[in-house]
């Protein structure tokens, strides 16, 4: 028998593939609500964030239906499933790129130039023009991060920012899109990311980390925060 490459499972699908065997078994029939969130967090020992991209992550795979304010069902596999999610957990890459781009933030702070903070604040422009337009203002969000990231002159460290901004189009990043990003999360991110253009200007270090670790906080706060209804097209805002 050949060998196979072993793969570091992460939680979410550990909690997921759990679930998932308990339904397949019969344990939990279609048709049937499964535990709250909270309940299942306990029973398994683990935090109701992992918890709730396990759930999300059937979801995308057809296995389970959110049906707000009132739980979530075990459904018959359709067709419309996308079989099983493998993909970075989202609120872990937050996380990351919070460590990451907080430091990043505050060294731009000491070398950015009059005119690179002035295309900080052309994506700034791009985001509000986007969100005025009712669409996602990921391409000006993508934009700002890149070129704070551009600034320490370290072609590892932008590569790695760019591709971890680009796990949020993962199909379980795009799903807790679906439930928690809104027109009022993306004017709360703006006026965040407008806090860190003003202290990298200021040429304050420490006050552009903040700024910035405060921003990706309040990110993975937002994807943690009381379900909400999905809206049937993510870009769209109102």
């Amino acid at each position: 028998m050949p060998f196979q490459a072993i793969e570091p499972r992460r939680l979410y699908r550990q909690i997921a593939d759990q679930l998932r065997a308990l339904i397949e078994s019969g344990e939990f029939p279609v048709g049937t609500r499964l535990p709250p969130e909270r309940d299942l967090a306990l029973k398994m020992g683990v935090s109701r964030p992992s918890v709730r991209e396990a759930l999300i992550a059937l979801e995308v795979e057809g296995l389970v239906e959110v049906r707000m304010g009132s739980g979530i069902y075990v459904r018959a596999r359709g067709e419309d499933g996308q079989g099983s999610v493998i993909a970075e957990s989202p609120l872990d890459t937050i996380l990351a790129r919070q460590l990451i781009e907080g430091e990043l933030a505050a060294q731009a702070a000491q070398t950015m130039r009059a005119r690179d903070v002035v295309g900080l604040r052309e994506a700034l422009d791009v985001m509000r023009e986007e969100a005025a337009s009712g669409n996602i203002p990921a391409r000006g969000d993508r934009l700002f991060h890149v070129r704070i990231a551009q600034a320490s002159d370290n072609s590892v460290l932008l590569r790695l920012v760019g591709e971890l901004y680009d796990e949020r189009h993962n199909p379980l990043a795009v799903q807790l899109g679906n439930y928690f990003e809104n027109a009022d999360s993306w004017a709360a991110a703006i006026a965040e990311h407008e806090r860190v253009v003003d202290a990298i200007q200021a040429g304050d270090s420490n006050g552009a980390r903040a700024a910035m670790r405060e921003h990706l906080a309040k990110s993975h706060d937002r994807l943690t925060a009381n379900w909400s209804p999905p809206r049937g097209d993510r870009r769209v805002l109102q």
